[in-house]
């Protein structure tokens, strides 16, 4: 079933130019379309189904800094600062808040990894705090339990899945760009080698300029236009509780499971890293460049099955731009949960924290989380064909640095000074070995 998510209607009438076309209503794509309306941009966004539908409403809504790999972290800062500024401009339906993330270990060489980063952090101005046992057992009165140590990160947060898209894409309108729901970009047409248009179902969009933020989608994309983009997508399965759990803390991170305080009093539970890896032609054909990632993390991965497949999200055909696209035949990506890791997250939880022994299951669903081979997203304005931006494999961490993404996609569209460096988010880094090179986080 589909994570909660607020539905808005917008007008579906397609105009017939644009400055800016961006493909893909997740956040970074109505981020992008929100920075670039705000810098008076006239954009449209299009989305082959409901925005936010797919990752962007399935993930924990967890809006950090803590333990984010080097690359990452300033652009995570940056988005932080950027939650805040939506949030005087939209008002509280985005949910951000700044409430802190708790995390807790018994594990001496966990705790020892992230007093490693703190050092490297604090350096960088980020407020992460190591804790004592008796300080990390304080804070956890709610597990009942002794720890031996954690990380409190006061300035981090939590927005809401089921309303920032949303309410990010009602600000896009507000600021005078489109956004057009139900209508999929079939291609991109170019003249004299740059951008010169979008193809979709109802018709061409004439614009100098495309950003494509099309989530797992972007890979297949990219390979109409004879990009290689290296991506893979796992399936995770989360669930959550409903309203009750008194006294918990808002965001909590173990390494048995992680919990997250809804905007409507329920939580949400999960198991960091666990997913299935469902093999789809995008996979098998980006293989070489995943086995350094595949080879970390092979411990929290399980085989899946054959949704990812039949999906075609990450085909490797040619479509024709006067025909039905796999977009058009699938609007929505929601996949099945698994049934173990969902029963498995629930049993965690409950033997976690007492307070949520009774609280019955709400809904449980599953998304596909896009991740490049560094994981580490691609955030590029130079990749062969110019008028055309790609900000995509965002690998897990999307919702959080949407806001930051979005903007330094901007930047690039209108030729300002970014928001924060860029060298490190370029597609060309994957043309070398990625041996050593996966995120730490």
């Amino acid at each position: 079933m589909p994570a909660p998510l607020l539905e808005i209607n917008t007008k579906p009438d397609l105009p017939s130019y644009a400055d800016c076309v961006v493909i893909g209503g997740g956040i970074v794509g109505v981020c992008a379309a929100y920075w670039l309306a705000r810098a008076g941009q006239n954009v449209v966004l299009l989305e082959k189904g409901r925005v936010g539908c797919e990752q962007s409403s399935r993930n924990w809504g967890w809006c950090r800094q803590q333990n984010r790999d080097a690359r990452e972290l300033p652009l995570s800062t940056a988005s932080l600062r950027l939650w805040e500024q939506i949030g005087e401009d939209l008002g509280p339906e985005t949910g951000f808040s700044r409430c802190g993330l708790l995390y807790l270990s018994d594990n001496e060489a966990e705790l020892e990894g992230w007093e490693k980063w703190g050092q490297f952090a604090r350096g960088q101005g980020v407020d992460t705090r190591m804790l004592t046992g008796t300080r990390a057992t304080e804070m956890a009165q709610a597990t009942g339990r002794t720890w031996r140590g954690g990380v409190w990160s006061p300035s981090d947060g939590v927005a809401d899945t089921s309303r920032a898209v949303p309410a990010i894409a009602q600000g896009v309108e507000k600021h005078g760009g489109r956004v057009i729901q139900f209508c999929a970009a079939r291609g991109v047409e170019l003249a004299a080698g740059r951008v010169a248009g979008v193809v979709t179902e109802r018709g061409t969009i004439r614009t100098p300029n495309v950003v494509v933020a099309g989530g797992a989608w972007a890979s297949s994309f990219m390979y109409q236009l004879a990009v290689r983009f290296p991506q893979a997508s796992v399936r995770s399965s989360i669930l959550s509780v409903k309203p009750g759990g008194e006294g918990l803390p808002a965001a909590l991170h173990t390494a048995g499971v992680s919990v997250t305080r809804r905007a409507d009093g329920g939580h949400t539970l999960a198991i960091s890293g666990s997913a299935a890896v469902d093999p789809t032609p995008g996979m098998l054909y980006g293989a070489r460049h995943f086995l350094p990632m595949f080879a970390k993390r092979w411990r929290s991965l399980v085989a899946g099955g054959a949704q990812g497949w039949r999906a075609g999200f990450e085909t490797r055909r040619i479509w024709a731009l006067d025909r039905e696209t796999p977009m058009e035949r699938v609007r929505v990506l929601d996949p099945k949960p698994s049934k173990r890791l969902i029963a498995n997250t629930l049993q965690r939880a409950r033997a976690l924290l007492p307070a949520l022994r009774d609280i019955p299951v709400q809904a449980a669903w599953a998304g596909y989380v896009d991740s490049t081979p560094d994981g580490v997203p691609v955030i590029d304005a130079d990749v062969g064909i110019p008028g055309l931006v790609l900000a995509a494999g965002l690998s897990g961490h999307g919702f959080g640095i949407g806001p930051g993404v979005g903007h330094l996609v901007a930047d690039m569209v209108v030729g300002r000074t970014t928001l924060t460096e860029t060298a490190q988010y370029r597609l060309k880094r994957f043309d070398k070995s990625q041996w050593g090179k996966v995120a730490e986080f």
